[in-house]
């Protein structure tokens, strides 16, 4: 791609919002405005939790959507751009709303014999200790949510009850996924490729919100010590998820590799974390690929290739 394209273009960062990621979001879209504005860009920051923000968008070639979580990236920002007639990054309505519903996307995925672990829906009618006997130890998380807000470990009846009432404050639907005993990796997806695995190794109990954006001590491992055949594996999955929700531009999907080297999928990010912790600039950097171009690229995508 030539990023030259893009210099002099107007584009708007789209960052912040309503839902519970709106700090996560505020980081990753300053460090998007900032490389975009290396590439000669002329940048509108848009903070979507600003009244009639979407007149600010008048003029701009592209939204660059930088919100995660509820409202940004589940097809609700998607569908309001796609009616004001505004081009924007990563995937459209339907992907999007299907990723960010893990309950959808998981019975998607078991549909089509795709791995991922067992799961339930969590009400308030559920009957904890059968679910417990079903799936054994689990992670309970909301449903439509993200960066680990909300998620709890639960080995019996009671924690799975209190990990619903915790997990229930951030949306109305939970779900209990049966605990993969094993190591975690990401896989992001660029113009259809995936790029290279990353090996996530945290000393908290799983890698939660702390993990994922504030502590210095979590480990990256990239190469992350798997075969070429193995990783091959890992990524021919990746991509299979992803386009199976009908996600496209760029994304991220998450794997559990468990104690027999079996491959589970959990879950799908289209719009993943552009902060200095995320994980899909520390992937295109194996490929030599900086901050400044992979921005540029997914710009340019998003523009229907510049």
């Amino acid at each position: 791609m030539n990023l030259e394209r893009l210099s002099g273009r107007k584009i708007a960062v789209l960052m912040g919002g309503s839902s519970p990621e709106r700090e996560i979001s505020l980081m990753s879209g300053t460090t998007v405005l900032a490389a975009l504005e290396a590439l000669g860009v002329v940048t509108l920051r848009v903070d979507t939790a600003d009244s009639l923000w979407w007149q600010q968008l008048k003029g701009c070639e592209l939204a660059f959507n930088c919100l995660h979580g509820a409202g940004g990236e589940d097809g609700v920002v998607q569908g309001a751009l796609e009616t004001l007639g505004v081009p924007y990054t990563g995937s459209g309505v339907l992907g999007s709303a299907l990723a960010m519903d893990k309950l959808m996307s998981k019975r998607l995925w078991q549909g089509l014999g795709i791995a991922t672990a067992d799961f339930a829906e969590l009400t308030a009618d559920s009957d904890w200790q059968a679910i417990i006997d079903r799936l054994g130890s689990t992670f309970v998380k909301p449903a439509n949510g993200g960066s680990s807000i909300g998620m709890a470990r639960a080995a019996d009846a009671e924690a799975l009850s209190a990990a619903w009432q915790e997990a229930a404050q951030y949306g109305d639907a939970v779900i209990a996924e049966r605990f993969i005993e094993g190591e975690e990796f990401t896989v992001a997806i660029l113009d259809q490729r995936a790029l290279p695995a990353i090996k996530l190794e945290t000393d908290n109990e799983f890698y939660d919100y702390q993990a994922k954006y504030f502590s210095d001590a979590t480990r990256y491992l990239c190469p992350c010590g798997l075969s070429a055949k193995e990783e091959a594996e890992m990524s021919a999955l990746a991509l299979e998820a992803f386009t199976s929700l009908g996600c496209k531009g760029w994304g991220r999907v998450d794997f559990m590799r468990d104690v027999e080297g079996e491959l589970w999928v959990l879950e799908v990010n289209t719009v993943p974390g552009m902060t200095s912790h995320s994980l899909v600039p520390m992937a295109a950097q194996a490929l030599d690929i900086n901050l400044e171009e992979l921005v540029g690229r997914i710009a340019l995508l998003g523009m229907g290739g510049g």
